[in-house]
């Protein structure tokens, strides 16, 4: 055991979705490279899961992506 980081974990650029469990408070950040892996992604996991589109992340920034709203 140690001790827990202090410093705050940096995301790589990318496209973001939240994948929760139905009726939870706290999900799991996934990331993928490109807008059509992305679409694939959110396909897969709304089947069973609560997905939400967070954004693209570039140079630190988060951006809405238009026209994807789940």
């Amino acid at each position: 055991m140690g001790r827990p980081a202090t410093k705050p974990t940096e995301l790589r650029d990318g496209y973001y979705i939240e994948v929760r469990n139905k009726n939870q408070k706290s999900g799991i950040k996934i990331v993928r490279e490109t807008k059509q892996q992305l679409i694939m992604a959110i396909e897969e996991y709304k089947k069973t899961k609560d997905v939400t589109v967070l954004g693209k992340l570039k140079n630190g920034k988060m951006e809405p992506i238009p026209g994807l709203s789940t």
